[in-house]
């Protein structure tokens, strides 16, 4: 009977050790809010860090912005604690964005933590901006950087390809939706932000976006619960033993 129950015991521990290894996995990376967007939108985005180190604190963040399709309007939520350096480039060939033709854009967004500010163990931060209007492509991807006050720096630009494995350090990256309406500012994705606006700083302009998060993330939660519930049935089954031949023994 011994035999028995340690096994079964032995079995729960193991999956609940997978369910903290997976929960650990899924939240890990560094993620862009919401994950989905509609082309032609003005939105709100909120880079999600993470903290991955045991011991080291993030005390940098850079996320870069595509320059083969880039955004015309740019704005950073003033974050406490953190001071943004925006920088702007001149684009390898203009390229035409509704009725503007951009030949400079805002192609890095670097958040560098002010003295006694940081990301430490155990813990994560959100770092916001207002942009649009969004192109009409299927995903924007967001390479990342992370650095460690330790001096460690974690890249996060991996391609995110549908119907393939995610990798192990993925880029942050928007999903595009065709708009539903006529590629207007529209008005579940954000507040609308004048045209050709490059503007880096200001709190306005800033609404809020309903938090979506990718479709690999809800596989992953789904997949966590039910490992959790296979771990429950395990103990069930376990205790159910015991009880059966004690009963028996009696």
């Amino acid at each position: 009977m011994r035999t028995s129950v340690q096994r079964c015991l032995s079995l729960a521990g193991a999956a609940g050790a997978a369910v903290v290894l997976l929960a650990g996995t899924a939240s890990a990376h560094v993620s862009v809010n919401p994950g989905e967007a509609a082309q032609g939108d003005y939105t709100k985005l909120a880079f999600r860090v993470p903290n991955e180190s045991d011991k080291a604190s993030t005390v940098k963040v850079r996320v870069s912005f595509p320059t083969d399709t880039p955004l015309a309007s740019v704005r950073v939520k003033p974050h406490a604690g953190w001071t943004a350096d925006i920088s702007r480039s001149t684009l390898p060939k203009p390229v035409d964005v509704g009725d503007l033709t951009l030949e400079e854009a805002v192609t890095s967004i670097t958040w560098t933590a002010d003295k006694g500010a940081r990301i430490g163990p155990g813990q994560f931060d959100e770092f916001e901006v207002s942009v649009g209007p969004l192109p009409k492509t299927r995903s924007l991807a967001f390479p990342t950087a992370q650095t460690y006050d330790n001096g460690d720096v974690v890249t996060w630009s991996q391609p995110v390809r549908e119907g393939a494995a995610e990798p192990e350090h993925p880029a942050p990256t928007l999903t595009l939706t065709a708009s539903a309406g006529d590629g207007s500012h529209g008005s579940t994705s954000g507040t609308a932000a004048p045209a050709g606006d490059t503007t880096a700083t200001g709190a306005d302009g800033m609404s809020e976006a309903a938090t979506q998060r990718p479709v690999d993330q809800t596989a992953r939660t789904l997949g966590i619960a039910g490992l959790g519930t296979g771990v429950a049935g395990v103990a069930v089954a376990a205790f159910a033993i015991v009880a059966a031949r004690r009963k028996g023994a009696a």
